[in-house]
């Protein structure tokens, strides 16, 4: 008997947020750039529940957040509190959470920085593991003030699913003979992979719950979607032989800023691609790396066209200054007829280190 587990740390950036500043505890707590009154750039990168209940959602523009924010307040409910994320906290807490869930199970696998998997089966019971995936949710709280959802399933699709059945500090079972009866009322956008296009177009051939995903031929599937249509065929059905395994590493590190204002200062831009540079290496080297051979850099204009280039050495690009330098060559033909013609401002820029070595 397989038996997986899925930990997904409820709104991680907002909680430690909150964690390290009680004051915030139970606020409606938004993570991410500026908001400048409405006029601010960048996006939400954490909302905490309560700031989710006046429907401000991470990935959202910063702008609309600060629009539902003020309009919270018209109605007389509790102000938001924007915070600008401090992501070298939140891998510190990400490390010691993962450190605790790492002895708990057979296998381990750290999803992101904020969900992990474990593989529990040795235990040999569905109730086994839901006293284990209970001890593991004390630990965190006691060790590190936090809160998370469990799934527990017969593989890492249904427990990844049922990790966000009842969040948040929730505990879901899907034992093997429940999986159908838990997914068939869901709507599609459950399965991972399908995303607003794919939802938009099943739902207009009339497929809105996982029951009528199931109710489709692999055949057909196949013929709409060509060989994802046999996985979705199968998603459908919560089958998945994927094994619980940290073998597999991460191909790049990135960072990325969006400036306040639009600019072409390349004085000021090379400064703030220089502490990119140090935040990618220093996130390499937590990785377990030591090195990088490949540097790309994205740059966005004010019209937003995204450019990449991208640069490899035969040598290792071992410092973090040795990894600017590289990005600053790169970086150079935007400020002048090389790459930017019309002399357009530049919005957004990134540097990334991939072929990672180590």
């Amino acid at each position: 008997m397989r038996i997986i587990a899925h930990v997904d740390m409820d709104a991680f950036y907002a909680s430690v947020e909150a964690r390290h500043n009680p004051a915030l505890r139970d606020k409606p707590v938004v993570v991410g750039a500026h908001p400048k009154d409405g006029r601010g750039r960048g996006v939400v990168e954490a909302a905490s529940y309560a700031a989710r209940r006046y429907g401000i959602r991470a990935a959202m523009p910063i702008s609309r957040a600060w629009k539902l924010a003020q309009a919270a307040i018209a109605k007389g409910q509790e102000p938001v509190v924007f915070v600008h994320g401090n992501r070298r906290l939140y891998v510190e807490m990400s490390e010691r959470v993962m450190a605790i869930l790492a002895a708990a199970g057979d296998a381990f696998e750290e999803a992101s920085i904020d969900e992990a998997y474990l593989d529990l089966s040795s235990l040999g019971a569905f109730d086994a593991a839901a006293e284990r995936a209970r001890a593991l949710k004390r630990e965190i709280m006691e060790h590190e003030g936090l809160t998370c959802s469990v799934g527990l399933g017969p593989n890492k699709l249904v427990a990844k699913i049922a990790s966000d059945f009842e969040k948040p500090d929730g505990l879901t079972i899907v034992t093997e003979d429940e999986v159908q009866a838990f997914l068939d009322p869901m709507t599609i956008r459950v399965i991972p992979g399908i995303g607003p296009k794919t939802e938009a177009e099943l739902n207009g051939r009339g497929i809105r719950t996982v029951r009528d995903l199931r109710g489709l031929e692999a055949a057909q599937l196949s013929e709409w979607f060509g060989r994802w249509g046999e996985d979705l065929h199968a998603k459908a059905r919560g089958l998945s032989d994927s094994i619980v395994s940290n073998e597999w590493e991460p191909k790049s590190v990135g960072e990325q800023e969006t400036f306040e204002v639009n600019t072409l200062d390349a004085a000021f831009i090379l400064e703030r691609a220089r502490a990119l540079a140090s935040e990618v290496f220093a996130r390499l080297q937590r990785q377990g790396f030591r090195a990088c051979r490949t540097v790309t850099i994205t740059v966005r204009f004010a019209h937003f066209r995204t450019l990449t280039r991208a640069h490899t050495s035969r040598e290792d690009v071992a410092s973090a200054q040795a990894l600017y330098a590289s990005a600053a060559q790169l970086f150079a033909p935007f400020f002048d007829a090389r790459e930017n013609p019309r002399g357009t401002k530049i919005r957004l820029i990134g540097v990334r280190a991939e072929k990672l070595q180590r």
